[in-house]
Formats: structure tokens, C-alpha cells, sequence
């Protein structure tokens, strides 16, 4: 995960929608019951806290020791450890499930995350992942961050679409068994200022100034693609 952070209402709808996929009866064993699991790009360890509460022997991956720091903290019992998407420090069919939230949107080519993820998981492991929409993506829906000298920025984002992720999939071997496209609740834009703050400060938006607009434009756009992928047996 990265220093930029989305609303709660994002963060909140995606942790919402991973909870209901991880413990439904239709995702069976193992993901569905306790087995050995990686929260990949896992940044302060919000979904290896669910992982855990699961039952589940938690593998966090991240390249931010800062992150890795504070998911230690909130989730003493799992092994967090410090790598990258395309080179996990992870042995091969290792693990049970991988799951990977808001994360691949960041990353340039999929196919090597993708291959990456097969490679350590076992036989019959699913891949649960979890990312921003591309109509989301191409509408802005990208997070803000500040740099270590302080100056706002956005970070780089990709518009991955949904036959990217399905292309990459298969050629490393997974079976799609469920693709969701959450919406999140309508919501008033923020409010308008004209204060010269928010011109400083990133990101800033004029949508409150044409509320009905922004309304109508947001309505029944996906904010989220949820993927539950499965390995062939090789």
C-alpha cells in the first residue's frame, strides 16, 4: 500500500466487500478456513487483520518499512516482510490464498504480479484481489500522497481493464470463479470554499460548485473490481 490514503467510505466498501468474499460458503477450502495466508502490498495491515481474525497464519509483503512497522504493531502475530509485488520473499506453493487490495492499480504490467501470486500459492489456492475500477481510475479516483519534502503529488496509477486482469490471470494459470463491481453509496460532494487553502493543498475539486452534476456523473459508476481467482492444479 502506499502513503496516499482514499475516504473512509473507499476504505470502508473495500474492507466490507473482502470480509463478505472471505467468508462466504461458496469460497471453500482453504481460503474460506484457516490456512496459511499472504496479505500482499498488505501496507498497515488492514486486511491481515481480517486474515488473522480468520484464523488464518498471516504472510504481510510490503516495500514500505514504515508501513511494515505499523502493521507489526497491529497485528503482532503475523510475519511481515519486507519485498516487492514481482519478487515476493515467499517460498514457492507456500501459501493458501493471496490476497491484495488497492495495490495492482499502482503497478505497471500485471503479468508478473500475476505469475508471482501462482508461484506461491499451492494447488487449488486462491487469489482474492481487490483494486480501484478503471472507470474509477479514468475519472480521477487516484490517491493523493505527500513526498518526503513535503510537496503534494498524486501516484502513479494505471487504468487496468477488466481483460487485463483476466488476461494475466489465465496465462498464470488461474481460473476466474467470481469478478464483483461494487458501487458506493451516493454522497453530496464536499463542500465549496473559496478560501485559498485548498489551492495549496492536493487534491482539490470544483464538483461542489455543480452538485447535481456531480451527482448524476457519479451514479452507478463501479468504484471497485473484486477478482476471486483460483490456481489450476499443474
Amino acid at each position: 500500500m502506499t502513503s496516499g490514503e482514499f475516504d473512509r467510505a473507499f476504505t470502508e466498501a473495500r474492507l466490507a466487500e473482502v470480509r463478505r468474499l472471505l467468508g462466504e460458503p461458496w469460497l471453500e477450502e482453504p481460503a474460506g478456513h484457516p490456512g496459511d495466508a499472504l496479505d500482499a502490498a498488505c501496507g498497515t495491515g488492514r486486511y491481515s487483520t481480517i486474515l488473522a481474525a480468520r484464523g488464518h497464519r498471516v504472510i504481510g509483503v510490503d516495500s514500505s518499512p514504515g508501513m511494515l512497522a505499523r502493521a507489526r504493531e497491529r497485528v503482532p502475530g503475523a510475519d511481515f516482510r519486507l519485498g516487492d509485488l514481482t519478487d515476493l520473499p515467499v517460498d514457492d506453493a507456500s501459501v493458501d490464498l493471496v490476497t491484495c487490495g488497492l495495490a495492482l492499480t499502482h503497478v505497471a504490467g500485471l503479468g508478473p504480479v500475476l505469475a508471482e501470486f501462482a508461484r506461491v500459492l499451492r494447488p487449488d489456492g486462491h487469489a482474492i484481489l481487490c483494486d480501484v475500477h478503471p472507470e474509477s481510475v479514468a475519472r480521477g479516483s487516484i490517491p493523493s500522497l505527500r513526498g518526503p519534502d513535503g510537496r503534494p503529488g498524486r501516484l502513479a496509477s494505471h487504468r487496468h481493464l477488466v481483460g487485463d486482469y483476466l488476461r494475466a490471470a489465465l496465462a498464470a494459470g488461474f481460473t476466474p470463479l467470481r469478478c464483483e463491481e461494487p458501487r458506493l453509496p451516493a454522497k453530496d460532494p464536499a463542500p465549496a470554499t473559496t478560501e485559498p487553502g485548498p489551492w495549496e493543498l492536493w487534491p482539490w475539486s470544483l464538483a461542489a460548485l455543480v452538485p447535481d452534476a456531480a451527482r448524476a456523473a457519479a451514479r452507478d459508476v463501479p468504484a471497485l473490481l473484486v477478482w476471486d481467482f483460483q490456481l489450476r492444479d499443474r
